[in-house]
Formats: structure tokens, sequence, C-alpha cells
């Protein structure tokens, strides 16, 4: 089975596969100007190879992980590098209904978020050792897409300008009270406040993210300015006159799209406006990666526009921009990937080697998923009033030539 799926799916680099009983299968041609599209691997246990063949999404990750998969040319980068050139045209075909309509039974049933089961997912993921992240984020603990003006900059500056191109969208005021949704370490909302001279609550379901946020704050002397909360979104009362949602939508889960938009329009002031950044799927409803959801990120989904757009119009909230971001992130991901696997050694101490192999793989398929896949990310700014942004976009780039003429003078 494995043979017969590989034979059909590499046209575009070498593939070498070594079976357990040593009898090595050889599918595709290197391509004479790119040398490190030949890749061997060699699997190990005889159910190893029908195990691919049968689930690849979810034994390809797993076999690596457990050693089951050994990659004896190459790297795991090239191996998922042939994988996605090769599925992006596979990607493309339209689903029959019978596919749709099961996977649709799915998102309903997979994406079941309550209050407690979001804690637990979140604790799965974002409770692991504080110095993981250190190792490959970067100083300021950013842990979504950055935002690269510039294909050349570093992590530190692609991060620094994300975070000012979110605070252009935002229209900030000083002495405006904002609402962080899902503030991870805390790094946005301390930016946000200590730049723009605002007052910023953050809140996160994280334990380890709770605890972190709140030591940086003291030890930036802006407890005044900044608090953070152990919260979930559904219990937040109050009025903000901005709210900003960095890479936590995708947390919320298919079932309580509305009620999560519906959150925002309460919580919203009148003339307030918030912004949402997400990542996105290009070619409508799916579900999420079988590997992904058992070990990543579990009650994780990644949203189709088709399933955002009418949870945002029930609202009755103006969408005053919305922005697609399309390689940032496969960027963003690279320069995690290559740090991971510079601190591999000092990893490997702090988690075993199964862990590390696990992160690699998490790193480069999601990288992969980014150039190839059909993801990307998209930031919707929201609005209950018609007027409450300019009418044009010039005056997002005016906002970032000013914060980054007043960053060159600090």
């Amino acid at each position: 089975m494995l043979q017969k799926t590989l034979d059909q799916l590499i046209r575009i680099g070498r593939l070498t596969v070594i079976r357990p009983d040593g009898a090595r299968l050889r599918f595709g041609e290197v391509p004479p100007a790119e040398p490190q599209l030949d890749v061997v691997v060699r699997l190990k246990g005889a159910l190893t190879p029908l195990k691919l063949a049968i689930n690849p999404d979810l034994y390809l990750g797993e076999s690596y992980m457990n050693e089951k998969l050994v990659i004896e040319q190459g790297t795991l980068w090239n191996l998922l590098d042939i994988c996605g050139r090769n599925l992006g045209r596979k990607w493309q075909v339209r689903q029959d209904w019978l596919t749709g309509a099961t996977k649709a039974v799915l998102r309903r049933l997979l994406q079941h978020n309550s209050i407690r089961s979001a804690r637990r997912n979140v604790a799965h993921h974002y409770d692991l050792s504080h110095r993981l992240y250190q190792h490959f984020l970067d100083t300021d603990l950013q842990y979504s897409c950055a935002y690269f003006r510039d294909p050349r900059l570093s992590i530190e500056e692609a991060q620094d300008a994300k975070k000012q191109h979110l605070a252009a969208k935002l229209l900030l005021q000083p002495g405006q009270r904002v609402l962080d949704i899902g503030c991870g370490w805390g790094g946005l909302a301390l930016s946000l406040a200590r730049t723009e001279r605002v007052e910023v609550v953050g809140v996160t379901l994280s334990d380890a993210q709770f605890t972190i946020a709140q030591q940086r704050a003291r030890e930036a002397g802006l407890e005044q300015r900044v608090t953070f909360e152990l919260r979930d979104y559904r219990e937040i009362k109050g009025k903000f006159d901005r709210i900003v949602s960095v890479g936590m939508f995708e947390h919320v889960g298919t079932p309580h799209y509305s009620q999560f938009f519906d959150a925002i329009s309460r919580l919203l002031t009148d003339d307030g406006i918030a912004v949402i950044h997400s990542i996105g799927r290009k070619d409508g409803p799916d579900v999420t990666s079988a590997w992904i959801r058992k070990y990543i990120f579990p009650g994780g989904y990644i949203p189709a526009l088709s399933e955002v757009m009418p949870a945002i119009e029930q609202t009755g909230l103006w969408m005053t921009d919305f922005e697609i971001l399309r390689l940032h992130y496969a960027q963003t991901l690279r320069q995690w990937r290559e740090r991971f696997l510079a601190n591999r050694r000092q990893l490997s101490e702090l988690y075993d080697e199964r862990f590390c192999r696990m992160w690699e793989f998490y790193l480069a398929v999601s990288e992969m998923s980014f150039r190839y896949g059909g993801l990307m990310v998209f930031q919707a700014q929201l609005a209950r009033r018609i007027d409450a942004v300019p009418l044009t976009r010039d005056y997002l780039l005016e906002q970032e030539i000013r914060a980054q003429e007043v960053r060159a003078a600090e």
C-alpha cells in the first residue's frame, strides 16, 4: 500500500524508503537545481509501512518521534519539503459531499470547548517549561506570527514590527482601557502600556503564562498600568476602548465563534475598536490534523474565513479592515525551527529526545503547512461605529513610521 501511494504521489524530488526487511524503494527524481531534495529514510517495525499508508497524517509524526522512521540522508525539513511540494497539488482537489459532511460532524464533536476543557487544553501546550519557549522564541516571548515588512528582518525585529502593526490598527490614545484576550506571557500588553501609555488587562488560561506575565509587569514597574487575570473570555465583564486578541482564536472552537464575537461586541465601548489576529485556512472548512490534535493542540482548530464571517455578521459590528498575511508565518516558523535546532542539546537535557523530535516535527510540519498547505494569517479590525477608523489605510503606515522613529530615538 505504501509503495502504491508514494508511486502516485512523488513527482518533485526523490525519496528512497528502506523497508524493515531491507528492501529499497525509490520514488521520483532529484531536481537538478535542488540537490537537497534527495532524502533516504529507513522504516523500523513490521507495521510501520502499513500505518504510514493507512493514516500518514497521524503516523508520519509518530514514527519520527518513536524512531520508527529514521532519516539516513537529508533532514526532517528536506523530507517534509518533498511531502509538501507534492501534497500541495492534491490539497487543491475539491472534497466530495460525503467527505465534507463527515468533516462537518467531526468539527462539531471535536471543537466543543467548555471553560473547563479550554483550561485543560491550554495547560497541555502552554504550561510546559518556560525555558523551552525561551530557547526558540524572541526575547519578548511572542508566540504568534511575526510581521516581515522586510524579509531580511530577524525574529526580534519582525515581532517588534508585528506589535507596531497591531498598535497602529488599534489607534490607541493615552489613558484608554485595552483588553488583551489570550495575552500569553504578557509581551504585547506590556509593550502597549509602555509605548502607548494605555491601561491594559491581559487574560490567559495558562497558569504558567499568568505567573510569568505578572512577574514581568513587576520587573518593568508597570503594575499600575497592566494587570493580568487567569480568566476565560466568557467570564470578562466591563467595557474596553480597545480589544486585541493574537493567536488565541484558534483555541475557541467552531461551536463557540458566535459566543466569542458576541463577547467582543458586549465588551467594546460605543467608539471602540477590536483587532483579531488568527491563523486561517484558504481552502474552506476542514478538520485539525490528527497528530497535531493528539500531541500539540488538543481542542485547537484553524478556521476557514467562511466560518468566521457569519459569526461576525451576526453581531452587527463593522468589519473596518481585513488583512491577509501569507508567508509571514512560514518565515516566523523557519526562524523558530532554526533556533530550536541550535539549542537542541540544552533542550534534550530539559526534556527527553522523544519530546525534542516531537517538537522539531511540530515546527517543521507547521512551516510546511504555511508554504504549501493553504494556511495564512488574518487580522480583522472591528468597530461599532462606521466612522471609528479613518476612511483610508494611510494612517497605518504613518503610525508605524512614527513608532519606528520613536524606537530609533530610544
